[in-house]
């Protein structure tokens, strides 16, 4: 009878793999280039022992996967769909030697139904690394409390090198393994055994490429990670911990592994008193940091290494549950599954993510980049030979690299840049641009994401560029998803004064319908629009791209020079507008896009963002 389950849950296993395999690899090979995978393929360009955001070996096998399978989407990942395809088999592996066949096979079935597990490899990124030296270090630590041996000796020294030269955050794994070693009498005794300690060496000697980096680089690298990002300080949002890992994880299978973990603790079996303490310990340490560590970019996917080592205790604790209740926890585990591989799925349909412009979850560091890479071919064919492409920030430089294959296009100081840890790398690599030639001398085409700054700091941000290249010419304007996304594509061609005022693009707002709100068939439009330098003449009022109504503009709008105290624009303070909208008869009824079209007294025509309303 045991045997007959053993089976049937091997059986279980190899078609989930094969089913999940098969739809990750369909999905990576559509999924635009998410801008972290940009800058790993850049790094990858300028191959390094170590790099200003990470040790060296995601940007390794990023260029390893291009070399092998092309500078696509597919190619990029290859590699880190193929670490992930071993996970599985390594949980499986581990379980099968310390609780049996059956245990072993449901241990894999969870790993790939773990959502933060399943998904590994659809992004080029280190988490899949990191999740293959973890759990090679956690079955070289139970092999070790059995018998020391140089067997499993070099396995944990292989876990720790691909740990070190995945992530800072792997020091984590690695001070809990050794925590959880001393806390066994197996463990201190496998300790004691110079084997162990000649492979722990080895895997230290792997962080030296990127101690180096930091002694090299007066420890930039080190305060990003550990100080700069973090605020340090005490901030309840840490309890969200418990609801974003129950929903990542599932919640019947979040609880099943803390609760196999907890029993684990007491096990007369000393591989399972390790699984417990590592994955408790990775969890809790986890939850604790929240308090006080970064909550402004993701964290979620953190805790994964202490899911997977408790991953080999749940079949166990599952087989005490009610039928139902396990039966709920592996449906709503491939529920979870599903629902994160369907987000990848959507991100990577145009259609589907254009619904998404406006709302909280909207992509938008997988968003527009085919758009962009198209307009700057354009652009580029219709300027002179030998023009230059001039990226305004990291995520621009890194996906252009990657769309155009050239992974020099240099780029100007940005706030972001410094935010990701991305500046020192661009400084030691000489592409992030001081100063340019002068103007009209070498033709240049200058490309700018106005949705990566804040709105309340975008003019500051086109006076800076003022200050880099002169006055701004009338842009190119690229709006993605109705404007979530909108990048600027300025010629700068012909040589200006020195002495030139600043001339930015136009800033605008509508006041009023606010965005999202219901209107009739006729409706006023109102708001204000300005550009610096040389002003507006004319503001069209559009709904789905169509012109429906020609504003009043020049209208006595105070509030918005004392918002805007450094705006140049000749005509303040009469910069509002209002319009009148009348709609025909062929518009329908339902959710349509209000948006602006702003003629700049230079000749320049931009389209706004648009904004939904519900048209009555």
């Amino acid at each position: 009878m045991a045997d007959a389950g053993a089976d049937r849950a091997r059986r279980a296993f190899l078609l989930l793999f094969a089913v999940v395999s098969a739809f990750k690899l369909l999905v990576a090979a559509r999924l635009p280039v998410f801008v972290d995978e940009a800058f790993y393929w850049l790094e990858g360009q300028h191959l390094a022992p170590a790099y200003s955001d990470l040790p060296g070996l995601t940007a390794w096998l990023a260029r390893l996967g291009v070399a092998l399978g092309g500078n696509t989407e597919l190619g990029l990942r290859l590699p880190f769909l193929l670490m992930a395809a071993v996970i599985p088999w390594l949980v499986v592996r581990i379980a099968r030697r310390e609780f049996g066949d059956a245990n072993g096979w449901q241990a894999g079935s969870l790993a790939l139904l773990l959502p933060l597990a399943g998904t590994l490899g659809l992004m080029a990124l280190p988490d899949a690394a990191m999740a293959l030296a973890t759990l090679l270090c956690m079955d070289a630590g139970a092999r070790l409390l059995r018998r020391v041996d140089a067997a499993a000796s070099l396995e944990l020294a292989a876990g720790l090198v691909i740990g070190g030269l995945s992530h800072y955050r792997f020091i984590a794994v690695i001070g809990v393994g050794l925590l959880a070693l001393l806390l066994l009498a197996d463990g201190r005794r496998a300790l004691r055994d110079v084997r162990v300690w000649t492979a722990i060496a080895i895997g230290a000697a792997a962080w030296t490429p990127l101690v180096w980096w930091n002694m090299d680089n007066a420890d930039a690298g080190l305060r990003f990670q550990l100080v700069d990002r973090h605020p340090w300080a005490f901030h309840l949002e840490g309890l969200w911990f418990v609801l974003v890992q129950a929903l990542m994880v599932t919640p019947l299978l979040f609880a099943a592994l803390l609760l196999a973990g907890w029993r684990g603790r007491s096990s007369a079996l000393p591989a399972s008193r390790y699984f417990a303490l590592l994955g408790l310990l990775v969890v809790a340490g986890f939850f604790i940091l929240g308090f006080f560590a970064d909550t402004e970019r993701v964290s979620f996917h953190w805790p994964l290494p202490g899911y997977l080592a408790l991953l080999p205790l749940a079949p166990a604790l599952l087989q005490g549950w009610p039928r139902w209740l396990r039966s709920a926890t592996w449906a709503l585990a491939a529920a979870g599954l599903l629902a994160m591989l369907g987000y990848y799925v959507a991100v990577s349909v145009p259609e589907v993510r254009a619904r998404a412009a406006t709302q909280k979850w909207y992509p938008a560091n997988f968003a527009g980049w085919d758009e962009l890479a198209g307009a700057v071919r354009s652009e580029l064919a219709a300027m002179p030979d030998g023009t230059r492409v001039l990226a305004g920030s990291f995520k621009i430089g890194a996906e252009l690299g990657f769309a155009l294959g050239d992974p020099g296009i240099p780029m100007l100081d940005h706030a972001l840049n410094h935010r990701h840890g991305r500046a020192p790398q661009l400084r030691l690599w000489g592409m992030e641009v001081t100063d340019l030639p002068e103007r009209g001398k070498a033709p240049v085409l200058l490309v700018e994401a106005s949705t990566d700054v804040p709105y309340k700091d975008l003019l500051a941000r086109y006076r800076y560029m003022c200050s880099m290249v002169g006055p701004l010419p009338p842009p190119r304007v690229v709006n993605v998803d109705h404007g979530s996304q909108r990048f600027l594509l300025f010629r700068l061609e012909q040589p200006v004064p020195a002495d030139a005022p600043c001339t930015t693009p136009a800033m605008a707002w509508i006041d009023a319908p606010a965005s999202g709100a219901a209107v009739g068939r006729s409706f006023e439009v109102a708001g204000w629009a300005f550009k610096d330098g040389v002003g507006l003449e004319r503001v069209e009022v559009l709904l789905d791209g169509a012109v429906v109504a020609e504003a009043g503009y020049g209208l006595h709008a105070p509030h918005v020079a004392a918002f805007w105290r450094v705006s140049t624009d000749p005509r303040h303070p009469d910069v509002g507008f209002g319009a009148q909208v009348e709609l025909a008869p062929d518009v329908a009824p339902g959710p349509h896009w209000l948006g602006l079209r702003l003629h700049g007294a230079d000749g320049s025509v931009e389209t706004w963002p648009e904004q939904p309303v519900e048209v009555r």
